[in-house]
């Protein structure tokens, strides 16, 4: 007998669930949503806030935690676990990584989680440790990132699973996109952007918020280019306008190299900034590849000198024979101290992802700003006329208090005296049960004056914030305050120097800039810089403060150059020393005196022995007077302009046993005055015509006639031609020079010209207690002094009398300029 089958045929309706489709179609349907999830929730930025929804929930987690900037430091394992349980719906590695790369200061602009413990070294050399074993909380920054998210200013979302709220983007008060770059991989698309300057971005967006119309041309003025976190130079800029016009170009990075005598008989190019991700041991490893095949000749030894204190510190020492400059182009062209970022400004603008120019990326932003702070005053104000609405009901119930107590205590229920007081006084439900809730010692005379004063604030409150609301103006001024004082606040000073090319190999380097007039300039605090025009005029003025100078500085020499040119340094113990003019830091164009706060030290390009200091900076055209130089024991020298090619360093004059040069200056025609201000207060003019020229070997001969025990103080070239004054400070016996006295300031058309190696003729009358000179100095006006530490000292009155008497100085006088 045949068995019956036991199992019954499946239901009709799911039969007719069984579709038919093709695998191709089902194929590029489930690719095309896995490629949109990839894109939208993991691999790009959004470009409001600038961040990945991963960046995004570990600062929103962070700041739920109440991990703030003045809190104590957590496991970053507990940061992790507690985004990775609520938010983000992937791996722990994920989330620390991006956590990881908010705390490098060397991966960030303006880094957004502080972090305590090891989390990596520049280039990844070095990793980060495990998240069991750091430790982090909110940067400040973070802060400005999520600022006001509890007051309805973004929208929220429900995360993976529903159970949890996170917003769809941050409030953002600084443009986090372009200050801190992004980078990252999605499907069939892919972004990278640089760090840029916070102060730069922050005014390029205030202009744009100013003149809406704003072009590119006119934005890139405020964002020249990339400031990346471990400086270096940027060399071409074309790639930077193409992709501030596109969002697409590309860019080289140089790491920064001085050449400085690194032992007693070599020389070695010292690297202390890299390219961006590019770390030292990487470096290393491809020189010593190089070198071992025999691609790379020059080498005798790299050592790596980096701490915590001096920061990077790359020593490549050169073999004798070789050329550091030859060689340094070599390791451009072969090491990673040369490199090429690809800028691809891919972000979501509405969850579509754009590639997106400068304009683009300022304009999103300013355009989130907006709506985030007109959500956050709509938001305010609404509280505000809650909280009125209460308050105006107890001053109501305060009027007639014996009423209110009278119905209160004359009802049976709490509904019922509800509903009296709203028969009787007028009020709202709300209003009545904020005055049920309310403890009587509240209603007395002394709470209605406070409630009265709160009326009003809060009357004043709400018309503020109306009338930003009514105003689009106001609106605009609101956002762009709000945006200067993050400016203020957190901007700090460009890192990356930027150099116009026209992309020339590495070993052409002289020949990426137009070979232009220039003119380079030496400041008091010892910097070093070069201006765009050799024709512009500068005086000794106010800078603006930074965080690395005094709030005032003093040109003290200035030389007329080009570009692929070089200059001499002239120092106080008798040596020449060249500098090649493209090397320098290179000033804005401006139409008053620049400011040398974009310089650098002459520390970077020479290396001065001792006590040794530049007297002066020198062209080196052969066609010209030559020097004048004055040492402290009264010789004069005007110096042939003999200067070879191949020569880096030269002997301008041989000085006696224990003399040094106080004073040295160009001659433009040979006819400029040289002035001699002694100790003794003796001041002898003549002119340079009676110096005979000597070659440079020659120590020069008798320039004043010093009394017994006196010095020369000050030497100085003059135009007579020119306004000029005389400046100086009287001391007692073992006064320093840095120490106050009676300054003077005199006409310099007061003195008559005397021979040269005569005594000259009195130039102060000392007072009771000053016995000599300790600071003097002679030149155009006007004048401008400071104090060593660059801050300025207010000068004395001019006194028309060549041999009078000094008045107290405000401060110590440490160096005088003037317009050069």
């Amino acid at each position: 007998m045949a068995r019956r089958s036991t199992q019954s045929p499946p239901p009709e309706e799911f039969e007719e669930r069984i579709l038919d489709i093709d695998v191709v179609d089902e194929m590029q349907g489930s690719f095309l949503e896995y490629a949109y999830s990839v894109i939208y929730s993991r691999a790009l930025p959004d470009a409001r806030d600038g961040m990945k929804p991963v960046h995004r929930r570990i600062l929103y987690q962070m700041h739920d935690m109440g991990l703030r900037p003045d809190r104590g430091y957590v496991k970053c394992a507990r940061v992790v676990g507690e985004v990775m349980g609520k938010l983000h719906p992937h791996g722990d590695t994920a989330i620390y990584d991006a956590l990881v790369r908010m705390a490098q200061s060397f991966s960030m602009r303006l880094p957004l989680v502080d972090g305590h413990g090891n989390f990596g070294s520049l280039g990844n050399d070095d990793p980060p440790a495990a998240m069991r074993y750091t430790e982090c909380r909110s940067a400040p920054a973070a802060g400005l990132m999520v600022d006001a998210i509890d007051e309805d200013t973004v929208d929220f979302a429900p995360n993976y699973d529903g159970s949890e709220r996170e917003p769809v983007t941050l409030p953002a008060a600084y443009p986090n996109l372009l200050v801190n770059g992004s980078s990252g991989i999605a499907v069939g698309m892919a972004t990278n952007m640089p760090p840029h300057n916070l102060g730069e971005v922050i005014a390029a967006a205030r202009h744009l918020i100013r003149h809406p119309a704003a072009d590119l041309a006119t934005l890139m003025r405020f964002v020249p280019g990339p400031d990346l976190p471990t400086g270096g130079q940027i060399v071409g800029l074309d790639g930077i306008r193409d992709a501030y016009a596109s969002g697409r170009g590309t860019f080289r990075m140089r790491a920064k190299v001085t050449v400085e005598k690194v032992s007693a008989r070599r020389k070695g190019l010292v690297v202390t900034e890299l390219p961006f991700t590019v770390g030292p041991e990487k470096v290393i490893a491809k020189i010593k590849d190089l070198v071992n095949a025999k691609r790379l000749q020059g080498i005798a030894d790299v050592k790596d000198l980096t701490d915590r204190e001096h920061g990077l510190r790359l020593v490549i020492e050169v073999k004798n024979g070789f050329n550091p400059e030859a060689v340094l182009a070599q390791l451009y062209k072969l090491t990673p101290m040369e490199e090429t970022f690809g800028i691809n400004n891919v972000a979501l603008v509405d969850g579509q992802p754009l590639t997106l120019g400068l304009r683009e990326l300022l304009q999103v932003y300013v355009d989130h700003r907006f709506e985030v702070v007109r959500r956050r005053s709509e938001f305010r104000r609404a509280k505000r006329r809650d909280r009125l609405h209460l308050v105006e009901g107890l001053l109501v119930a305060l009027v007639d208090i014996d009423e209110v107590i009278r119905i209160i205590r004359s009802s049976e229920n709490a509904a019922e005296a509800k509903e009296g007081l709203i028969a009787r006084f007028g009020l709202s439900e709300v209003q009545t049960q904020y005055i049920l809730d309310t403890p009587l010692r509240r209603l007395t005379r002394f709470d209605r004056i406070e409630l009265e004063s709160e009326r009003d604030r809060l009357t004043a409150e709400i018309e503020e914030l109306t009338r930003i609301l009514d105003s689009d103006a106001e609106l605009r001024k609101l956002v762009s305050g709000e945006l200067a004082e993050v400016a203020k606040k957190y901007g700090t000073p460009r890192r990356t120097v930027l150099m116009e090319s026209e992309g020339a190999p590495a070993e052409a380097l002289p020949l990426e800039v137009s070979d232009d007039p220039c003119r380079v300039l030496m400041s008091s605090t010892g910097l070093l810089a070069r201006t765009a025009d050799g024709e512009a005029s500068f005086e000794a003025t106010d800078t603006p403060q930074s965080t690395s100078r005094g709030k005032h500085d003093v040109v003290v020499s200035a030389v007329a150059s080009t570009t692929r040119g070089e200059v001499g340094a002239v120092t106080s113990t008798g040596r020449l020393l060249r500098i090649a003019v493209v090397d320098l830091p290179q000033l804005p164009s401006r139409a008053s005196a620049p400011s040398l706060a974009g310089g650098a030290q002459v520390s970077e390009f020479l290396s001065l022995e001792g006590d040794e200091r530049v007297v002066c900076l020198t062209s080196l055209d052969e066609s010209s007077p030559g020097l004048a130089i004055g040492t402290e024991q009264g010789v004069v020298k005007r110096v042939v302009p003999d200067y070879p090619s191949n020569k880096e360093e030269l002997e301008v004059i041989t000085l006696k046993e224990g003399d040094r040069i106080v004073g040295a200056a160009e001659l433009h025609t040979g006819e400029e005055d040289l002035v001699f201000i002694t100790s003794d207060a003796q001041l002898l003019r003549y002119q340079a015509s009676q110096v005979r020229p000597q070659g440079r070997p020659a120590g020069g001969m008798a320039g004043v006639k010093l009394a017994d025990g006196a010095s020369v103080v000050s030497f100085t070239v003059v135009d007579p031609a020119r306004d000029a004054v005389v400046f100086t400070v009287a001391g007692g016996s073992g006064t320093l020079d840095d120490s106050l006295g009676t300054a003077k300031l005199t006409p310099f058309d007061q003195y008559p010209r005397k021979g040269r190696a005569t005594g000259g003729v009195r130039c102060q009358r000392f007072l009771k207690g000053e016995d000599r000179l300790v600071f003097a100095w002679a030149g155009a006006a006007p004048a401008r002094a400071a104090t060593a530490t660059g801050a300025p000292v207010p000068l004395p009155e001019t006194d028309p009398r060549r041999d009078g008497s000094g008045a107290p100085l405000a401060k110590a006088v440490a160096v005088v300029g003037g317009p050069v």
